[in-house]
């Protein structure tokens, strides 16, 4: 396979992300010492950083293996979405799917990072689902979107958040049938079973057991592959794609009819930091799938790129160059 040219073609494709969007916030410092007030450690904050998160990263592991993206959400009209759009921008992203609500607040992460490592995560957001005015809003604004630009797949990455709802499932899901169009799933527990008909479905291994209600100890073949085939029978998808953590990962085609299975081991790895990794699987499994690639390549390159994003504290992109170099290496 040549995978040069498969990475120089991810550079003309243009995906879609609709979701969850918010801010990941660090303030990075040192600890020295503990507080007389509590037992608990002290950091002393030198700097802070806004990074985008959530689905906001998948667009930035989209953009870093040099595609397109495209983020379809809802964020709040107050001063972190306006930080938001200002990250956007910054990373010359196309900003015209983003809905700004009075009804709720832009949802920031906030990590305090002492010493390299993170000690604490500050959570402010909501989790209620969108007004049927936000809701619409954002329904008119996919349409728009995948009727005026070329789009090469869609991507669903939901942080149950409230984002994504029934209607928008079913509406996108639709839309994109009726144009040909790949639609990928990173899901959650609220929405598990209402993604039906959907192109490639990436649980991981907790959030499958939830979402079937089922439960086995160390993933075998034998088990994934029953539970991957309970999920297309209950929801029609056409590929269910498994991450394992340090199990590897496990795709199950049925989109050509017979079943194709594939367990794929974990590279050994100096693991820093598992935050994000789901992000950059969807995404390069994402723009694989664009490319039409075989399951079992699917698999195998977006494996190595979540393994890399590993390797360093905080959520971070994928290093194409670092990444091809390991897929043919391989």
């Amino acid at each position: 396979m040549d995978y040069k040219a498969i990475f120089e073609k991810f550079n003309k494709l243009n995906i879609l992300i609709i979701g969850d969007v918010m801010i990941d916030s660090y303030q990075w410092g040192k600890v020295e010492r503990i507080s007389p007030e509590a037992p608990v450690p002290i950091c002393s904050v030198s700097h802070i950083e806004h990074r985008l998160g959530g689905a906001g990263n998948v667009a930035l592991n989209i953009l870093a293996m040099g595609a397109c993206p495209v983020l379809c959400s809802v964020a709040g009209k107050d001063n972190n979405g306006e930080i938001l759009l200002n990250l956007l921008e910054s990373h010359r992203m196309d900003t015209s799917g983003i809905i700004l609500s009075e009804l709720r607040p832009t949802t920031i992460k906030t990590r305090i990072i002492g010493n390299n490592a993170q000690m604490l995560r500050i959570d402010k957001e909501s989790t209620d689902v969108l007004s049927k005015e936000e809701e619409n809003a954002l329904a008119e604004r996919i349409t728009k979107i995948m009727t005026d630009k070329k789009i090469d797949a869609v991507i669903f990455q939901d942080y149950d958040k409230g984002v994504i709802t029934e209607k928008i499932i079913k509406h996108t899901v639709r839309l994109a049938k009726e144009k040909n169009i790949p639609t990928t799933v990173d899901p959650k527990h609220r929405n598990f079973s209402l993604y039906k008909g959907v192109s490639l479905f990436k649980p991981n291994l907790k959030e499958l057991k939830e979402g079937l209600k089922i439960e086995f100890a160390k993933p075998t073949s034998d088990n994934l592959s029953d539970a991957s085939l309970l999920l297309h029978g209950k929801q029609n998808i056409e590929r269910v794609f498994i991450t394992l953590s340090e199990y590897g990962v496990f795709i199950a085609d049925y989109a050509n009819g017979a079943a194709k299975t594939f367990l794929l081991p974990a590279h050994l790895r100096k693991i820093a930091d598992v935050s994000g990794a789901g992000d950059t699987v969807i995404s390069v499994a994402t723009l694989c799938l664009a490319l039409n690639l075989p399951s079992v390549d699917i698999a195998k390159i977006s494996n190595l790129a979540g393994g890399l994003v590993c390797e360093s504290v905080g959520v971070n992109p994928v290093d194409k160059e670092r990444l091809y170099k390991e897929v043919i290496s391989l």
